[in-house]
């Protein structure tokens, strides 16, 4: 009974983080990063705002790494601490993002936003880079995305059950929609400053960096499969490629 209940608390607090993370950080990225009202000078800002940008890319891989998931699993007891590990990394990385855009100190007073007609246009394309990013999580796996993976296999007494790196949906346009999905979010918000080219700069080196880390597991996890998929799936969509997995699409419905 204990450990079910633990399961539920930790499933709703993951779940209540995410939520506020992507909240928080749709509304921020949308206004140029003013979503906290404290003013301070622009050095202080600019260290608080630095250090706050850096500690998501830098903690987040860590606790991909093996030795990251290991010290995830050892926040409870026996294999508990290891089967929630999709779970406590969601709540990790949810809190991370909520004290990015929560604690963000806006510098300076320069701003650009697209005249009418185009700021409708633009903030078009901002939420269809939120809607790509949702499809792109779900072609990952939800359950791994989302957290509940971990919590609901806990709460039925069972070890969760890892899938293989996914082939499908716009996993057979590139091999890392979710990096390629955030990295627009991060540049199709349609108000400019200081603040949101920093956070752009970040986020889209940690898209492109990030992956080829997580490749390097991969390749050790899949071997000879992942490197022929590799092979055949780009890093990030081509025109070719798009075309190709629409095609190839229309061809297996016909």
């Amino acid at each position: 009974m204990k450990i079910r209940l633990l399961a539920l608390s930790l499933g709703t607090i993951c779940h209540l983080s995410f939520g506020a993370a992507v909240v928080m950080m749709a509304i921020s990225l949308f206004g140029a990063m003013q979503i906290n009202p404290v003013s301070l000078p622009v050095l202080p800002a600019l260290a608080i705002n630095l250090l706050l940008v850096i500690q998501f890319p830098v903690i987040h891989s860590a606790l991909l790494k093996p030795s990251g998931r290991a010290l995830l699993g050892r926040l409870f007891p026996g294999e508990i601490g290891k089967h929630l590990v999709t779970t406590t990394f969601v709540i990790a990385a949810s809190t991370q993002l909520v004290l990015l855009f929560a604690l963000w100190a806006h510098i300076g007073s320069f701003e650009w936003r697209p005249p009418q007609p185009f700021l409708g246009a633009w903030t078009v394309v901002y939420v269809a880079s939120w809607i790509l990013l949702a499809i792109a999580m779900t072609n990952a796996g939800l359950g791994t995305q989302l957290g509940f993976l971990g919590w609901r296999a806990v709460y039925r007494g069972e070890a969760p059950v890892y899938k293989t790196f996914p082939q499908h949906g716009l996993y057979r346009v590139c091999r890392h929609p979710v990096y390629f999905a955030m990295a627009l979010v991060s540049v199709s918000g349609p108000v400019w400053n200081v603040d949101h080219v920093i956070i752009a700069v970040v986020f889209v080196t940690y898209c492109v960096v990030g992956p080829r880390v997580k490749e390097r597991r991969l390749r050790a996890t899949f071997g000879a499969s992942f490197e022929a998929h590799m092979r055949e799936i780009p890093f990030f969509p081509t025109p070719r490629s798009c075309w190709r997995a629409l095609t190839s699409r229309d061809r297996a419905s016909a």
